[in-house]
């Protein structure tokens, strides 16, 4: 790709049309590009972080409740203790 030349102070205040008009260079609308999809893909990542932890926690919920319509015993433990594994994980991916 070939670089193209920037445009001088003087040619930008006469494009300009007496300055009611922003001109910028390539270079400049790259930058601000370049920052708005790093803005973009943090936000993306935190809010599908979010989502995960929204889920596991669900999940969670689900097994606690049908370890609660179980009679105290083997299976009502082990529901527990897959649901304590689920809460563990969320607090270790968060580290």
């Amino acid at each position: 790709m070939s670089k193209k030349p920037e445009v001088s102070q003087l040619a930008r205040q006469i494009l300009s049309g007496g300055g009611h008009v922003t001109l910028y260079t390539q270079q400049e609308i790259d930058e601000a590009l370049a920052i708005g999809k790093a803005e973009i893909m943090t936000v993306a990542i935190e809010t599908s972080k979010r989502a995960v932890f929204i889920e596991r926690q669900a999940c969670a919920d689900v097994v606690n409740n049908l370890a609660d319509m179980e009679d105290e015993g083997a299976v009502a433990a082990a529901l527990r203790d897959a649901a304590e594994a689920i809460l563990n994980r969320i607090s270790m991916h968060r580290m």
